[in-house]
């Protein structure tokens, strides 16, 4: 019995569906320790788009710490966090004429969700979060709180409250919303804000039409409520720009980031906060250890040079194309199959949870890393990093579909 089954918590997870212990990794592969390499077709779940140990952001790091840069700094000022925050002001605020500011806190997602959370119910006054059926926002209380999942709600514990849920994607709903709010007799009250991503990762990767959106961010503003976008898993490139609603001509209020915005697969998260809502905090009133710590601003620093140019989002377009192009025969030869997505992450609904794992389970066999995601784990989840070389994308799309076709040609 190994050292993981003696000690580690039952709680573990993503070890029980790549049984393997994992020694190196480079760019869009992993080498277990009797030498197997995979294709990573999962990517820490988001957190490695610009691959693992990227040279650029190694290097950087590693001139970093030769050179005795502070490595911890709670919220106070560096050099490292300076010149991260100028060039996202550079490269990725303003030009999109966004004032927004950048509040550092915990270094995960759902640290993001619950510092969004807090300043909404401060800035409105109102204690009910609007969010989404198939959501997904972390799993502490209150980001669990929003999260639809039953299995991951069921651990809590205890009540999971002022959070309503409603249909995700569809306008009609909207529309009957409205009419709930505008009706003093309802018993419905405007929310304090509308917490939504526009393409649900981990709920199936459910992409919300430039319309639904739009609906969405009109229906917060004629209420008073505030839009948080939760860009943690689709952000930072992701969809073929630096955020997923790139294009929409959406405002929001406050966009939650993590995963990939530390670059190197080490710890950050960011909110993206509107000043006149940023200025209901007061100073320490949201604390955390680690409120962006320096290796990530060097890293995450480096991962921006990628969007000071076009060259890895037209990339990621091209690669985005030939993915779907190759899902697009599973879809056209068998029923149970759709093809969901948006740039470099697609959802392949294979019908049910059991289809998805033996997919699963026969690609890991055969070297390639990928996960399932959605209601009963029916939906196998593409996000490879943005920058996988071409001949590794090919080859692990050529494993997926072999795969697929098989397993669902025995469940026909």
């Amino acid at each position: 019995m190994s050292i993981f089954e003696q000690r580690e918590s039952d709680i573990r997870a993503y070890c029980r569906v790549y049984p393997v212990v994992f020694d190196k990794a480079s760019n869009a592969r992993q080498t277990d320790e009797d030498g197997k390499q995979y294709i990573d077709f999962f990517a820490g779940a988001g957190v490695l788009n610009f691959g693992h140990n990227n040279p650029r952001m190694k290097k950087a790091m590693i001139q970093y710490l030769e050179s005795d840069g502070v490595t911890h700094t709670l919220d106070m000022h560096s050099t490292a966090k300076r010149a991260f925050m100028e060039r996202f002001v550079k490269t990725i605020l303003e030009p999109r004429n966004m004032s927004h500011k950048m509040q550092f806190m915990g270094p995960t997602g759902t640290n993001a969700v619950e510092a969004a959370l807090k300043i909404a119910r401060r800035a409105t006054g109102r204690q009910e979060i609007a969010a989404f059926t198939h959501g997904f926002h972390g799993m502490t209380l209150g980001s669990l709180a929003c999260t639809a999942n039953a299995y991951f709600r069921g651990a809590a514990g205890v009540p999971l409250n002022h959070v309503s849920h409603h249909k995700f994607g569809c306008t009609e709903y909207l529309e009957q919303l409205t009419a709930f709010y505008a009706d003093a007799s309802s018993g419905i009250a405007p929310p304090a804000a509308f917490l939504v991503e526009t393409i649900q990762a981990e709920g199936g990767v459910n992409v919300a039409s430039k319309e639904w959106l739009h609906a969405l961010a009109k229906l917060a503003k004629d209420v008073g409520a505030l839009l948080i976008i939760d860009d943690i898993q689709v952000g930072c490139g992701r969809t073929g720009s630096y955020f997923s609603f790139d294009n929409m001509d959406l405002d929001p209020d406050i966009v939650c980031l993590a995963k990939g915005v530390g670059g190197m697969g080490t710890p950050m998260a960011l909110n993206l906060v509107k000043p006149e809502i940023d200025k209901h905090w007061s100073p320490g009133e949201h604390t955390g250890t680690f409120r962006g710590q320096s290796l990530s601003f060097i890293a995450g620093s480096e991962a921006l040079s990628y969007f000071e140019d076009d060259q890895l989002m037209t990339e990621v377009g091209e690669k985005a194309e030939r993915m779907a192009r190759a899902l697009a025969p599973l879809e056209k030869n068998f029923d149970a199959v759709a093809v969901r997505g948006t740039g470099m992450i697609l959802g392949l609904d294979v019908g049910n949870g059991e289809n998805a794992r033996a997919i699963v389970d026969s690609c890991f066999d055969a070297g390639l890393l990928i996960a399932s995601c959605g209601t009963g784990g029916r939906v196998v989840k593409l996000i490879p990093p943005l920058t996988i070389p071409d001949d590794d994308l090919e080859q692990g799309l050529d494993i997926l579909v072999r795969k697929t076709t098989k397993v669902m040609e025995a469940t026909a």
